[in-house]
Order: C-alpha cells, then sequence, then structure tokens
C-alpha cells in the first residue's frame, strides 16, 4: 500500500470507535504490477477486553483476494510490554507482504500492567487459536501460519514458536480447539535470556537505564523484564527461566526461525539473538541469524531496505546440525518473503 493510501485509510476510518469493526477494500501494487484486492477488518476482538476498554484482546486483518485461502502472518510489535499496542505496523508488514499472497494479521497483547506473564504468552496463543478457528470467515488457511515482532513483539514471538502446544502454557484466553502451533518465526532482536542481558549491555547501560528512567539496568526493580513478571529479575530465577525462549528449546519440536538484530542495539543486547541462534543450532533446529554491525534498536523495517542499516550485514545458517560460516548479505522484505514460501510450502 503506498503513502497516499494509507494516510486517505486513516482520515477515513478516524473517529470511528475501538468496538465498531471496519471493513474496506483497498488496493496495493503486485510484484507484477497488476492490483490485488485487499480486505482490511479492523478492531476485532479475539477475546473479551481484560481489563474492560482496553485493546489487548485485539486483532487486524489484512486479507489479499485470492482464489485460495490465504497464509498468514501474525505481527504483533513491541513496547517493552508496556503497552497494548501490538498491532501498530501491521498495515506496513501487510504493505509488503499482501502483494505476495499473505494475509496479515496485527495482533495486540496485554500490558505488563495489565497481566503479568505469562498473560502475554496466553493472549498470543488466544489470537493464534481465533484466526484458525475463523479462518474460513476470512479466507485463511489454518495449516500455514507463521509470526513476525520486534522486541517484547519478537519475545513473543519466539515464546509462541517454541511453545506450541504446550498443555501448561495455552492459558484461558480465546477459543480452545485449534492447535496454537505456529510455522514459522521471524523475532527481530528479540529478549531470549533476561538472566543474561545485563552482561552484555553496551555502554555501561547508560543509554537504556536514562531510556526507562532507571539505575541497575535489566535488573533494576522497575525494568521492563522485572514488570513482566512481578519480581526483580535476580530475585525470581523460576519466572525467570519460564519466561526465556531458551528454556523450551530440545525438548520439542520448534519451527524454522529467521532472526534479525543489531549488534549496536543499547535496549536489548546482541548477544540474545546470538544465544537463540546457538541453542536452536545445537538442538538441530533450522536457524538463521542476519547480523547488522550498524543497527542499533527500533530497526526492524529498515533492516529489509535501509542500505546505511544494512551495511556489512551478514548470514549464518544451521539444520540439522550443520551449520554455514557468516557470509555478507543484503536483506529484503523478498529475503522474508522467500522464508514464508519455503516453511509454508507457498506455490506462485
Amino acid at each position: 500500500m503506498q503513502p497516499r493510501t494509507r494516510s486517505s485509510l486513516r482520515r477515513l476510518t478516524r473517529g470511528l470507535t475501538a468496538a465498531a469493526a471496519l471493513t474496506l477494500l483497498t488496493t496495493v501494487p503486485s510484484p507484477a504490477g497488476a492490483d490485488t484486492g485487499v480486505r482490511i477488518t479492523k478492531d476485532i476482538a479475539y477475546a473479551p477486553a481484560q481489563p474492560p476498554g482496553t485493546q489487548g484482546h485485539l486483532l487486524d486483518l489484512y486479507v489479499p483476494r485470492s482464489a485460495r485461502p490465504a497464509p498468514l502472518l501474525i505481527f504483533t510489535s513491541g513496547s517493552g510490554w508496556l503497552a497494548d499496542s501490538g498491532r501498530k505496523g501491521a498495515d506496513q508488514v501487510a504493505a509488503q507482504l499482501n502483494p505476495y499472497g499473505y494475509a496479515v494479521a496485527g495482533i495486540a497483547v496485554r500490558s505488563s500492567g495489565q497481566a503479568p506473564f505469562p498473560a502475554q504468552l496466553y493472549d498470543v496463543k488466544g489470537a493464534i487459536r481465533w484466526l484458525r478457528a475463523n479462518a474460513a470467515a476470512y479466507h485463511l488457511d489454518p495449516d500455514r501460519v507463521a509470526i513476525m515482532g520486534d522486541s517484547s513483539g519478537g519475545w513473543a514471538t519466539a515464546m509462541a514458536a517454541v511453545t506450541g502446544d504446550l498443555p501448561a502454557l495455552e492459558g484461558d484466553v480465546g477459543p480452545r480447539g485449534p492447535s496454537s502451533a505456529v510455522q514459522a518465526a521471524v523475532p527481530f532482536y528479540p529478549p531470549t535470556d533476561f538472566s543474561q542481558m545485563d552482561a552484555h549491555m553496551p555502554d555501561g547501560c547508560r543509554a537504556f537505564n536514562s531510556a526507562f528512567g532507571l539505575t541497575n539496568c535489566h535488573s533494576d526493580a522497575r525494568s521492563p523484564e522485572s514488570r513482566l513478571l512481578g519480581c526483580t529479575i535476580t530475585d525470581c530465577p523460576d519466572k525467570v527461566a519460564a519466561a526465556n525462549p531458551l528454556t523450551y528449546i530440545g525438548t520439542r519440536h520448534t519451527p524454522p526461525f529467521l532472526i534479525l538484530h543489531g549488534e549496536q542495539d543499547g535496549i536489548v543486547p546482541y548477544h540474545q539473538s546470538r544465544l537463540l541462534y546457538e541453542k536452536l543450532a545445537a538442538a538441530g533446529d533450522d536457524v538463521r541469524l542476519f547480523s547488522f554491525p550498524e543497527a542499533g534498536h527500533g530497526t526492524s523495517f529498515a533492516m529489509l531496505g535501509d542500505d546505511a542499516t544494512r551495511r556489512g550485514a551478514y548470514v549464518e545458517t544451521a539444520a540439522g546440525g550443520r551449520t554455514t560460516p557468516p557470509r555478507p548479505a543484503t536483506p529484503t522484505w523478498r529475503t522474508v518473503v522467500s522464508f514464508l514460501d519455503r516453511q509454508l510450502h507457498t506455490r506462485r
């Protein structure tokens, strides 16, 4: 979708209540230059609001018109778990993926102030199950589902991917019955082990402390991670382990991962994605890690289109216990599409 079209949609939808579901038909240019209709449905409740009046259980859908049900990418953006704004940015993802036949669902989850962990994971899984339960109504393929997110949304992406259909972590949000498992995961700079973050923070954690008004980095009682868990992370190792994606790797099936992280990240240190890549590789899982020597935090979309952000980027891959050495790479949205095509068996 071109910027002028998005602006027109924003003006058109301004003033509508959050409770009103809006369905619009617009067009985005396809890779071949033809136009493909996209059905946009906003403010869908995948579960009742909790607390009442909040947005943590809402999703937006962007579905391209097609003869066959569309494969689905679920997107949730990061906020340090401090806001229920996970749908933000889904329109930009949809603008890139709809032309290739992918539906996009932007999902919000509850903030840490609204509910502690594992509520956020329950929300993501509830949304996944809801989308599968309602796939026919929205022309979605329930058997081809991937997930993407950045920062705390990247954490949600990783957690959902490594705990799919795990009974102890299914929760009570949304419908029961459909699977919560996904077939591929694309996390941008995800936290993966809260206990190892401080040791690898650049600049003595000064930028992070300044950004959040803290004195003790991620180990501060007021840090995003401590707020998420409801305890200072150094005082509750069991809760930290339960919230770490690394905990669940190697004991059950894990879908393929495409990870992206900047080495100058001053919020979530690059080491967090390195840990995730190495744990998945050691387990024999399918994973690729794109590293960006010049990139900091909040650069997710720039990683796929801005030359300055991608300067010096390189990729490593692992599958079946075999790894490849780092090699130069210039990732684009087409890189993401190719990954999804391969994992979701999408034919063109």
